[in-house]
């Protein structure tokens, strides 16, 4: 089977004929049909997050189960299924408290590898890991079984890929981490994948007015579409929270940044009306550091929290997802720009850092 591989940061991904080992006991392979090209990857890519060499990035996916090693209970082989980029152990505090994104149960295994510390992927010998210890950039993959979430079969593949990580963090973040009040005003910084669903999140939990924020004029133009009542343009505004005060009066009750740098922590604080709550969402490179004013944070009483993964607990939150999408509560179709195959993935990355799409997706023969 092929996959893409880096052997270097800031290196083009090698699209290889490799090898696959059969699923051991609790694993599962799975025939990838569609692959996100997301910014978390660009992070392994260009060296954000130091990860082992060579490796498979990749990690918001669907597929269809092909084999099941010994002691799989949750597949069966032609089961279709999203791919959840965290552990799930089920055992430790934080699954005990239902809070499985922050799993630390499997803490042990070495990134990249699978629990027993092995490699299935092989080029010419040589071990390959998989990002997230998935790897979805290949057309099959042996992944533990607690890291896939069965799906109804007439979901399409290219959007339940998306559910996998943009449309859970996004909505997510709104929904299940600050469980935002019906009426609420709210911000949204950065009008990608991650963000346009973190404005359908606030749609859905009946948010009053919706501020999107962004430095390109065709993400705004697309936010609008998505449900934002509102937009600014941070590139050319010069003064964004005195704007966003305009629009809402006090501010906003909600901020939810989805870059996560320096300047946007920043504005996410200074927009929010007294008693607010800013959230970091996107994820920024390990040396990024913001500053608020402590002064305000007391006298306002203003939280700053932040979510991974949007908090979701994937095994309950993404048949909910897939289901509010085939009922029409949530677009996803305007979320894929444009498609690629797997050969094509290097430019899909190149359009996703030129600002040219919202979502590409790898599509699987």
């Amino acid at each position: 089977m092929k996959a893409a591989v880096l052997f270097k940061p800031n290196e083009p991904l090698q699209v290889l004929d490799c090898e696959l080992d059969p699923p051991k006991a609790l694993e599962v392979r799975v025939k990838m049909k569609a692959a996100g090209v997301c910014q978390s990857d660009w992070h392994v890519m260009n060296g954000d997050w130091p990860s082992p060499m060579p490796i498979v990035p990749g990690h918001e996916a669907a597929g269809e189960i092909l084999e099941c090693g010994a002691g799989v209970t949750t597949v069966k082989p032609g089961d279709h299924v999203i791919f959840s980029f965290r552990p799930h152990c089920g055992r430790c505090r934080y699954c005990s408290q239902g809070r499985t994104v922050l799993c630390i149960g499997r803490s042990g295994s070495p990134p990249g590898a699978l629990y027993d510390g092995t490699l299935r992927i092989k080029h010419k010998g040589q071990g390959i890991n998989q990002m997230a210890r998935i790897g979805t950039f290949a057309e099959e993959v042996v992944v533990p079984e607690e890291m896939v979430v069965p799906i109804r079969k007439d979901m399409p593949w290219a959007q339940a890929a998306l559910v996998g990580c943009c449309v859970a963090t996004g909505v997510g973040a709104v929904t299940r981490h600050a469980k935002i009040e019906a009426g609420s005003t709210v911000l949204v910084i950065g009008c990608g994948g991650v963000g346009l669903n973190a404005i359908q999140g606030a749609v859905l939990s009946g948010a009053g007015k919706i501020v999107a924020a962004d430095i390109l004029d065709n993400k705004l133009e697309m936010a609008r579409t998505f449900g934002a009542t509102h937009t600014i343009n941070t590139a050319t505004d010069n003064d964004p929270v005195k704007k966003v005060k305009e629009i809402t009066g006090l501010g906003v009750d909600y901020s939810f940044d989805a870059v996560s740098n320096d300047r946007t922590q920043a504005l996410a604080f200074d927009a929010l009306a007294p008693g607010g709550h800013a959230v970091a969402v996107g994820i920024s490179a390990a040396t990024v550091r913001a500053s608020y004013s402590p002064f305000m944070m007391v006298f306002a009483e203003k939280t700053v929290s932040g979510t991974f993964y949007g908090s979701v607990r994937p095994d309950l939150d993404f048949p909910v997802l897939v289901d509010h999408y085939m009922n029409k509560r949530l677009n996803i179709d305007g979320l894929i720009s444009r498609t690629y195959k797997l050969s094509e993935i290097n430019d899909g990355f190149k359009r996703m850092m030129a600002g040219e799409v919202a979502r590409g997706v790898v599509v699987f023969d």
